[in-house]
């Protein structure tokens, strides 16, 4: 089957949702293709529970964003036998997560998603094709003319497409130039960069899983094969076994206590992204706690889960479950407990919060992606407070396309790294990171933007990732209707003002405002 469309946006995930509200808002055609039968994936395929900064609810996001956010909300309020106290908490937290000010189940975030798009497709704007994976993409020179698409055996045509996939998978499938892994040092001049390129040495990544408690309950599964393999694993950064109550704060590095409830002063884990709190509902109905397990102890740096031949990357996938698999075991029959006794027998999956059989998410949680060689490269001393000791802000970049924070956040990765964790600020994202060196009419619209292996530790998040594929999908919209093309955008003072205003008229904070 053949289909054309102005705009192909390959990858359901924030940034291709918000690519996809947004083009279609200015009246351009558009197709959207995600693998799975989810939108929105790391809120809700992935289960992670949106990493935000602590200006989110006044400023630092886009106004679709914030439209996501309030609906995630008033989903709750309308639905959900909330006390009326909860209800009427205007910054409502519906799981009481430690890790954001919204954290929620993934299916709220999938209904809304869903939600939003739905004019569009009503309006004949928008056609979404799930299940879906991208295998070929037909190019002519500097320019991608189609997308193949298996299993259905699709090909697409179209004047635009935006790679919104959580890998990067059209960049290697079209020839796009793309960097994987740590730049060097002489390459990018970034003070913690290492000293060799290193493309396979990439973040962790992390197969989460939806896990509630029953006090009263025994929910013991079965022992997993490799369990003793896993319960023996001791990375050489990590002060004791992976799986035990002993890590490495991310920013001192030195050995820090967990435990399940926060007993004797340490961190809470359960509390950690706690999506459903009990103590939001009348006690008499009121459900059990869930939360994600998204932890320091099911990260898995042993492997890459692309890059590398198709056989190592299901082992490594399959690694990464058995690992979260493994520490859901540990959790119920070995880990100490303050009274002195071993296992939370009591601790269960949740497969109807995951939406898949087994209670993990439908897909991993991938934070580094392949990142196209761009125009311009944003670096540590770009956004570093320790590179920008006397600043307040991030450095201006007069081509801004929105604003983020987070912390430089890097887990232990795949090279023997332990975490890089440093304090970064109030950044700008830059367009010239959406321009490719050459390709014409393929954009980045997530987390495969021009970062570097450190920067991507604070451009991957939530909000930032929405920000990037909204503003892909106006610029593309933008040169659809003006008969313009990306570069020219970029390189022209009078189109790039042009585009700002659009922005700005969407709703998209260009500059922080301080």
């Amino acid at each position: 089957m053949e289909l054309r469309t102005r705009l192909l946006i390959v990858g359901g995930g924030l940034g291709g949702c918000a690519a996809a509200m947004a083009a279609t808002a200015l009246g351009i055609p558009t197709i959207l293709t995600e693998e799975s039968d989810w939108l929105g994936g790391q809120l809700t395929a992935q289960a992670v529970p949106p990493d935000e900064h602590r200006w989110i609810e006044q400023q630092g996001c886009t106004r679709r964003y914030r439209a996501l956010r309030d609906a995630i909300r008033d989903h709750y309020r309308r639905f959900y036998p909330l006390l009326e106290s909860a209800r009427a908490d205007p910054f409502l937290n519906p799981g009481g997560g430690l890790v954001s000010r919204l954290c929620h189940e993934p299916k709220v975030a999938l209904a809304v998603l869903n939600a939003m798009l739905t004019y569009a497709q009503t309006a004949g704007m928008l056609q979404v094709l799930l299940g879906v994976r991208p295998v070929e993409v037909l190019t002519d020179g500097d320019f991608v003319r189609a997308v193949r698409f298996q299993p259905d055996e699709i090909i697409i045509y179209a004047d635009y497409i935006l790679d919104a996939t959580e890998t990067g998978e059209l960049l290697p499938l079209g020839g796009v130039e793309y960097v994987t892994g740590a730049e060097s040092q002489r390459e990018t001049g970034e003070p913690h960069a290492k000293p060799e390129a290193d493309p396979l040495n990439m973040q962790a990544f992390t197969w989460c899983f939806a896990m509630a408690y029953d006090p009263n309950g025994d929910h013991t599964i079965p022992k997993p094969p490799n369990y003793e393999r896993w319960r023996a694993f001791q990375p050489p950064f990590w002060p004791g076994p992976l799986l035990g109550w002993t890590d490495v704060n991310p920013i001192t590095l030195q050995p820090r206590r967990l435990s399940l409830f926060g007993e004797d002063g340490t961190f809470p884990l359960f509390a950690y992204r706690q999506i459903v709190n009990p103590a939001l509902y009348p006690p008499e109905i009121a459900p059990r706690p869930v939360t994600i397990v998204n932890w320091p102890q099911n990260d898995y740096f042993v492997g890459n889960p692309y890059e590398v031949s198709g056989e190592e990357a299901a082992r490594h996938r399959a690694g990464a479950r058995e690992l979260s698999l493994c520490l859901l075991y540990w959790l119920q029959t070995e880990a100490p407990r303050p009274d002195g006794g071993m296992g939370y027998p009591g601790l269960h999956l949740r497969p109807d919060i995951t939406g898949t059989p087994d209670g993990f998410a439908k897909a991993p949680y991938i934070r580094e992606s392949r990142r196209i060689r761009a125009r311009f490269t944003i670096c540590e001393q770009h956004v570093s407070a320790a590179c920008r000791p006397n600043a307040t802000l991030a450095e201006p970049f007069p081509d801004s396309v929105g604003v983020g924070h987070y912390r430089i956040d890097l887990h232990p990765s795949t090279g023997g790294d332990t975490y890089l964790d440093i304090e970064a600020l109030p950044f700008q994202i830059p367009l010239g990171a959406l321009i490719p060196i050459r390709v014409r009419n393929l954009l980045p619209a997530c987390k495969n933007i021009g970062t570097t292996h450190i920067t991507n530790g604070c451009y991957r998040l939530h909000p930032v990732e929405w920000n990037i594929g909204e503003s892909a999908g106006l610029l593309i919209a933008l040169c659809l209707l003006r008969r313009v093309e990306p570069h020219q955008v970029y390189e022209t003072p009078a189109l790039l003002q042009e585009y700002q205003s659009l922005l700005r008229a969407q709703g998209i904070q260009l500059e922080w405002r301080f």
